[in-house]
């Protein structure tokens, strides 16, 4: 585990998005998943890691779920507006972030693993950036509007892009703003930062750090924590066996 009280680092999560294709009654971050919301997961899992101090958690300007959740009452908790696009809303929270590294970890993956976060820390600070991701491991296909396939795309080198995803705090805000500011697409904080001209470090992530998007996801999701959790005593009893 990284020896990482001192480095004080701050998490962003921002969690102003309605996740329509859900098709619930709140936004998908407040569903009941293993006896929490996914929201609580996902925070949970940076609160309790010991190299993280602060943890900025961007909401929707109507939203009246997270006030009801005992997490919103740690003191290392922050809360700012979100945006109508995830840049926005990660923008306005390094503008009050105080750490000089931030991680960005989305709202809807609750299976993070404190030992991927260990990975993650290490790389970024010592290659100036990084993110997790997963090995693409299916055969790639690109189809055209209607659906129909144009090419089969060689999947060597080529990467599922999970979070946390980790920079300098400076950097990434001029790398977000400048980006905003041109109108370019930025789908997550590497692709500013890529388009900045910063290098940023792939880490091999667990699988199990899926995003909940599909109501079939949250079933995964529920398995992945309780395999998660039960491993821990699993390994205990084995090294208590004679």
């Amino acid at each position: 585990m990284i020896e990482g009280a001192s480095l004080g680092l701050t998490a962003v999560v921002p969690a102003a998005g309605i996740g329509s294709r859900m098709g619930a009654s709140c936004p998908k971050q407040y569903l009941p998943l293993a006896g929490k919301t996914i929201l609580e997961h996902s925070l949970g899992a940076l609160l309790t890691h010991p190299a993280i101090a602060q943890v900025i958690v961007a909401l929707a300007p109507h939203d009246t779920w997270f006030e009801t959740l005992s997490v919103a009452r740690d003191p290392r908790i922050l809360r700012v507006q979100g945006g109508a696009e995830r840049a926005y809303s990660v923008l306005n929270a390094l503008h009050v972030a105080t750490g000089s590294w931030v991680l960005v970890h989305d709202a809807a993956r609750p299976c993070l693993t404190h030992g991927d976060l260990d990975e993650l820390i290490a790389a970024a600070m010592a290659s100036g950036g990084a993110i997790l991701g997963s090995r693409v491991r299916d055969t790639m296909k690109r189809s055209d509007e209607r659906g129909n396939i144009v090419a089969t795309v060689e999947r060597d080198g080529l990467w599922h892009a999970l979070t946390p995803q980790m920079f300098p705090t400076g950097p990434l805000k001029r790398a977000l703003e400048e980006g905003l500011a041109l109108g370019a697409t930025i789908t997550d904080e590497a692709s500013a930062m890529e388009r900045a001209g910063f290098p940023v470090r792939m880490v091999e992530g667990r699988a199990d750090n899926i995003k909940v998007t599909r109501p079939e996801d949250l079933a995964l999701a529920g398995l992945f924590l309780r395999q998660q959790h039960d491993a821990p005593a699993h390994a205990q009893m084995n090294k208590e066996s004679p």
